[in-house]
Parts: C-alpha cells; sequence; structure tokens
C-alpha cells in the first residue's frame, strides 16, 4: 500500500513538473507573441503616420501644381487682356461697339477675379521691386520719393504670388 501511494505521489509530482514545464512553455509563447504584437502594432502605426504624411505632401504638391498650372495659363492670357483695355480706352464714334468692348473686358476681368487674380494697384504707391519693375525715372517735385508716377503695363497676382510685375515709371 505504501508503494501505492509513493506511485501516486511521483506521478504527482512528475505531473505537477510537467505542468510546471507546460506553464513556462505557454508563458514563453505568450511573451513571443505580445512582443510580436507589439512589433506588428509599433509598424502599424508608423505605417499610418508616413501615410498621413503622404497625403499631406500629395495634396500640397497637387496645390503647387494648380497654382503654377493656373499662373502659366493667366500669364498667356494676360497679353490679351492687356489689348483688351487698350480697346476699352480708345475712343470711337460707334457707342455699341464701345458698349461691347467694356462688357467683353468686363467678363474676361470677372473670370480672373473668380480664380482670385489680382490686379496690382502702382500709380501713386510707392515702388516695391517685388512687385514692380521699373521702366523709367523722372525727377517730380509733385511726387514723393521712389513714388511711383505712371504705369505702362500692368501687373498681376494671385494670392501673395506674382504673375507679372507692373512695368512702372518711379519719380524722384
Amino acid at each position: 500500500m505504501q508503494e501505492n501511494v509513493n506511485n501516486k505521489e511521483n506521478e504527482e509530482k512528475k505531473e505537477d513538473v510537467v505542468n510546471e514545464e507546460t506553464v513556462k512553455q505557454e508563458n514563453s509563447e505568450l511573451e513571443n507573441m505580445n512582443k510580436e504584437l507589439e512589433e506588428t502594432t509599433d509598424r502599424l502605426k508608423r505605417l499610418m503616420a508616413e501615410f498621413e504624411n503622404y497625403k499631406k505632401r500629395s495634396s500640397k504638391e497637387r496645390e503647387l501644381l494648380y497654382n503654377s498650372i493656373l499662373a502659366d495659363v493667366i500669364s498667356a492670357i494676360l497679353p490679351a487682356v492687356d489689348n483688351l483695355d487698350k480697346a476699352v480706352n480708345t475712343q470711337t464714334k460707334d457707342e455699341q461697339y464701345k458698349k461691347g468692348i467694356e462688357l467683353v473686358d468686363k467678363q474676361i476681368k470677372d473670370v480672373l477675379n473668380s480664380f482670385g487674380v489680382q490686379k496690382i494697384e502702382s500709380v501713386g504707391k510707392r515702388f516695391d521691386p517685388e512687385i514692380h519693375e521699373a521702366v523709367n525715372h523722372v525727377d517730380d517735385p509733385n511726387l514723393g520719393e521712389q513714388e511711383i508716377k505712371d504705369e505702362f503695363r500692368a501687373g498681376y497676382k494671385i494670392g501673395n504670388k506674382v504673375i507679372r510685375h507692373s512695368m512702372v515709371i518711379v519719380a524722384n
């Protein structure tokens, strides 16, 4: 009977050892899985951050490209706008013709305004080489120093970006 009890105790000890080894093995596997989960989570977070940065960068690049193309198209149209301005300011006896030219001029300027194109104000302003191009210099006691007396060609900008500089005559 003693032997039976000893055998039972040995078997229980063996089971305990086996259970402890199984628990250790399972804990080790659990730790490995937790590490793998953390690494995967970290990679996922980094990937998500990279994707957000990519989206922002792409959006900014698209906007810059759009503005660049818009500026190029507007630059190509500006000589026609200049000629239309000259036509509006030309004297004519045919009032209907003059009215038609003025309507076309207004329509084109409305379209330019809808794209954010603004005419650069020059006459009476202080010369700014960022937006003006001086083509002549005159002495005029009635005007201040670096004041713009006259404008040869109008300048235009979209927001802060100059599409075409104003050609001006600067006094003093």
